[in-house]
């Protein structure tokens, strides 16, 4: 005769209910981690509406840009606290983790506004305090639990272009650093700029190990259309955004030394980052056109747009950031019309997010009748 079997301490536990659709709780057990490209795009490309003078475009999405910042985190520890589980298993997945970086990202980005457009400095040295601490937390995690994790997908299936936002996020330090230290006395001005340096060069190391694995990916395994994921963009955005950050630390070079001592090879690679990032575009006009037009993938909204608006106001603003700082006068054409391009792609993808947001809206007030 057998024995009655004991239960288990997992059976007294009462099994959640899942959320119902069009609810809050789905939406945000649905929250994608790398929603604060949302806040990366919208400062990128007021910033650069800033520049070439266009104080209203620039100030609205300012605005709306901490809005954004602060719903975010509220959703995003919304879901830490209802999904534990779904929040950390994002961060050590090797799809969505890399994500995760648009929190560093989007601080920085939101703090360099506080500072070229609001000439604010408080607020901007505390997003950069966030940007950091997120950065050492992340960095360190995520990196080291896709290494140690003992189930790991194929090359083909774990890559793709948003890895390229841990770039994104390090150069993103680099820059809003180099823009405090031009307000902060000596010696933390000496500090804050070796600091920027270092960011700067090694966010330059880690495009170099993570594109050789995304071009070998791209041109050595089978490319279906839906591979081709927006975050693609961060090809050519990882690399705009180091021609920003290395631009500010040449127009630094009067605050310290070792810049002025380093300033040809600032120079140099700054002319590197914007000409691989300037590469890319055709590229990737190229590989669209095939995924939109001869494949007639649908084109419907997706939160991973965001990372595709960002790298085009990053263009616009890092191109005419180094023609200031290099006097390079005849670059002024491209960021001209550059920002309109970025400007239709942020409406486009924002009436996209409306749309969606109206969506949901209305199938839960029709449920609710």
């Amino acid at each position: 005769m057998s024995m009655p079997r004991s239960p288990r301490h997992d059976e007294f536990r009462p099994v959640p209910r899942p959320p119902r659709p069009g609810s809050l709780r789905t939406a945000v057990a649905g929250l994608s981690p790398a929603y604060f490209a949302l806040v990366m795009a919208t400062g990128i490309v007021s910033i650069a509406a800033h520049m070439l003078g266009m104080p209203r475009i620039a100030g609205g999405l300012f605005a709306f840009n901490i809005f954004a910042y602060v719903v975010l985190w509220l959703l995003s520890m919304l879901r830490l606290a209802w999904f534990p589980g779904r929040f950390f298993g994002d961060m050590i997945d090797h799809g969505t983790g890399p994500g995760f970086f648009t929190w560093i990202a989007g601080s920085c980005v939101l703090g360099s506004q506080f500072i070229t457009i609001g000439n604010w400095y408080t607020p901007a040295i505390a997003l950069w305090l966030v940007g950091s601490l997120l950065w050492l937390a992340l960095t360190y995690t995520i990196f080291t639990a896709l290494s140690v994790k003992e189930r790991k997908p194929s090359l083909a299936e774990g890559i793709n272009g948003g890895w390229l936002l841990a770039v994104v996020a390090t150069q993103s330090i680099a820059a809003l650093g180099a823009l405090i230290a031009r307000h902060w006395p000596q010696p933390y001005r000496l500090e804050l700029n070796f600091l920027a340096l270092s960011m700067w060069l090694w966010g330059g190391m880690l495009y170099i190990w993570m594109i050789a694995l995304i071009f070998y990916r791209y041109t050595f395994f089978r490319f279906s259309p839906g591979d081709l994921a927006p975050p693609y963009w961060i090809n050519m955005g990882a690399m705009a955004i180091s021609t920003l950050a290395g631009s500010l630390l040449i127009q630094n070079t009067p605050d310290a030394p070792y810049l002025r001592s380093l300033l040809p090879f600032l120079e140099g690679f700054t002319v590197f980052y914007w000409a691989t990032g300037s590469w890319w575009i055709p590229m990737l006009l190229l590989l669209g056109a095939w995924r939109y037009i001869v494949k007639r993938f649908p084109l419907r909204y997706d939160p991973l747009y965001w990372g595709a608006v960002f790298p085009l106001g990053m263009y616009t603003a890092s191109t005419l950031e180094m023609a200031n700082a290099m006097h390079l006068e005849f670059l002024y054409v491209i960021p001209r019309y550059f920002i309109y391009v970025a400007l239709v792609a942020w409406v486009a993808t924002f009436a996209g997010l409306v749309w969606t947001v109206l969506n949901v809206v209305l199938a839960a007030a029709t449920r609710a009748r």
